[in-house]
């Protein structure tokens, strides 16, 4: 495999990491704003992680599997399918019959797990020798 598919997937790995922690950040701080701005309170934050996840789901899977092609390693994988997981079951099913606290409990857990996930893919799909 040629250097161009690895570099690729590191890009893709630091933006899947770099979405993940958009999650991270957003479900902090919107219970902040809730609490200092109570007129937000009435919005409904499942629209922000749906749109956040047709962008997070095809772009970490698309970096997985290049990193996969590469290193072979099926714990990241599993660590990667654990995050994206998490993230989809808490922005939509435990949002929608269990509320925003177990949304965001969820989705910090998933954004947590997809972004180490992606560390380990990167470092591993950068550090071992083309085949």
């Amino acid at each position: 495999m040629d250097n161009s598919s690895s570099e690729k997937g590191g890009i893709l790995d630091h933006a899947a990491i770099a979405l993940s922690g958009l999650c991270l950040v957003h479900c902090l701080l919107l219970p902040v704003i809730i609490v200092a701005l109570p007129l937000l309170g009435q919005l409904n934050a499942t629209h922000f992680h749906a749109q956040l996840l047709i962008v997070v789901i095809p772009v970490s899977l698309f970096a997985f599997t290049l990193g996969f092609r590469r290193h072979a390693n099926q714990a990241i994988i599993a660590g990667g399918i654990a995050g994206i997981s998490l993230l989809f079951i808490g922005g939509t099913v435990a949002h929608a019959n269990f509320g925003l606290l177990a949304d965001s409990l969820l989705t910090m857990a998933g954004s947590i797990v997809l972004a180490t996930s992606h560390y380990y893919n990167n470092r591993l799909t950068r550090h071992v020798p083309a085949s």
